[in-house]
């Protein structure tokens, strides 16, 4: 079987808690399908633990490109907490790591689905949880396959154009759907994917979040699932 995780974001303890219940699952093979670290309360414990999956498929989110290439076009409130995380980040991680990251594909094209961060087009544009007219031009060309992606933190799967079927597993470290609980996705032996939400200790993660002085606004996030 395998393990769809995407939008880790350093929370390791959400992490440990998804792994455990994928664990009695039998998964065997894993799809991590971006942003691991940046935004989060443990990011080098969280590579670390990521990494020591086997069989995993990495793939690149926007959270890894920002790390060399950071938005320069967001409001200023908004791109200071930006730029202050990603300084974080970069502090904490060997270069070596960051490289490895930065460098990781975009894209992983399978007989069971189209994988990706964002959409096929972008890895910082996505799909909404109801029908969008932007849909035909973020699946760039890919039609009559499931699209998995993430990005958005809102766990859905629907219908798209070109006969595609989109799905989010949502996210694994900071929900924004409104379920706090950590959202990650498996497909079974016989090709059906199934949607899942794994309870963790969210108190651990809003403390550490809140050692850091630009983070209040992650630490509100993981205790609302959503925006405040």
């Amino acid at each position: 079987m395998l393990g769809i995780l995407y939008d880790v974001h350093g929370n390791l303890t959400a992490l440990d808690a998804v792994l455990a219940e994928a664990d009695r699952e039998g998964i065997d093979e894993w799809l991590l399908g971006g942003d691991y670290c940046v935004f989060g309360p443990w990011p080098v414990e969280t590579l670390a633990r990521l990494r020591e999956l086997e069989n995993a498929t990495w793939l690149r989110g926007n959270g890894e490109r920002w790390l060399v290439d950071p938005p320069l076009d967001m409001p200023a409130e908004q791109s200071q907490f930006i730029f202050a995380a990603l300084a974080s980040t970069i502090a904490q991680l060997p270069a070596s790591d960051v490289d490895a990251l930065v460098g990781l594909p975009t894209l992983e094209e399978r007989q069971d689905a189209f994988y990706c961060h964002g959409s096929p087009l972008s890895d910082v544009e996505s799909f909404g949880p109801a029908t969008g007219d932007d849909d035909l031009r973020l699946l760039a060309g890919v039609k009559e396959q499931q699209v998995v992606f993430g990005h958005s933190h809102i766990q859905f799967h629907r219908g798209g154009p070109a006969e595609t079927d989109l799905v989010n597993p949502g996210s694994v470290g900071m929900p924004l759907d409104g379920d706090k609980r950590a959202g990650w996705a498996l497909r079974r032996d016989d090709g059906e994917l199934e949607l899942r939400r794994t309870e963790y200790d969210i108190a651990p993660a809003v403390e550490k979040m809140r050692e850091y002085d630009w983070a209040e606004l992650v630490a509100q996030r993981l205790l609302h699932g959503r925006d405040p």
